[in-house]
């Protein structure tokens, strides 16, 4: 089998267990903790794969896995011991009978073939061979790790206003969140860039931006900026906050 064939083959596979988890569970919410260790699984399979192991490819191993597992264990901790998320429950009843058979291709199996874009540069830099690492590669660490520390950085915050009580039913404008209403997204977007520009050093791989361009769409047009803003703009004061911070890239607050 060919090296994407058997690379789309163990993620429809991997993607298939989780579903399988999600209906034991009762839980479709799980599939966002296999979100992010589906891109470990790629970046990790592809290397043994293609048996280069160059400085480059080791590095988006490193990447990929810092930013997957950390994504992971914050979303199980957050949904630990919780109702299912409140987005899945709402597509629980709205699909009814036919819960399991969307929830089949609308969420995991659509979740697979979205991350196999995504992964695309990941899969390009590991299978590309010969190319020194040079100045190109550095850039693309360093986006990287400026995406990383905006995500994590954010998530924190949050994990941490959230666990006040008295900030129930509230909006988180403080740290990072008064420079972006999304900062945590701002960061993933930033990061995937990184490892894009990681991707250019391999020649032909001009395609592998393609993931980051996929996960810029999502994130900014449909499940995530627009789906959070909705649930935001329920609380007191998202109106206010909305004119005063920028939406994603992180600036300056606006005086009001």
């Amino acid at each position: 089998m060919s090296y994407f064939g058997t690379l789309a083959l163990t993620l429809f596979v991997y993607m298939n267990l989780w579903f399988g988890i999600s209906v034991l569970k009762k839980k479709n919410d799980v599939a966002d903790i296999a979100w992010g260790l589906g891109f470990v699984l790629l970046a990790w399979l592809s290397g043994f794969l293609s048996g280069s192991w160059d400085v480059r490819a080791v590095v988006v191993c490193a990447l990929v896995s810092i930013w997957g597992i950390r994504l992971a264990w914050h979303i199980y901790q957050r949904n630990w011991g919780k109702p299912e998320d409140a987005r899945y429950q709402q597509w629980r009843e709205e699909w009814g009978k036919h819960v399991y058979v969307r929830s089949y291709l609308q969420v995991f199996m659509l979740q697979g073939v979205l991350l196999f874009i995504i992964a695309l540069p990941v899969m390009l830099i590991q299978r590309g061979t010969g190319v020194p690492f040079g100045l190109l590669d550095v850039i693309g660490v360093l986006v990287w790790i400026v995406g990383f520390c905006f995500e994590a950085v954010a998530d924190a915050q949050l994990a941490v206003f959230i666990k006040n009580p008295s900030n129930k039913g509230q909006l988180i404008q403080s740290g990072l969140w008064a420079y972006s209403r999304h900062p945590n997204y701002f960061g993933e977007v930033t990061q995937w860039w990184g490892i894009g520009i990681l991707a250019l050093s391999v020649p032909g791989s001009w395609i592998g931006l393609l993931g980051p361009l996929t996960i810029t769409f999502l994130i900014l047009k449909v499940s995530g900026v627009p789906m959070l803003e909705e649930r935001m703009a329920k609380k007191p004061g998202f109106e206010e906050y909305k004119q005063r911070v920028s939406v994603f890239v992180p600036l300056p607050p606006n005086k009001q």
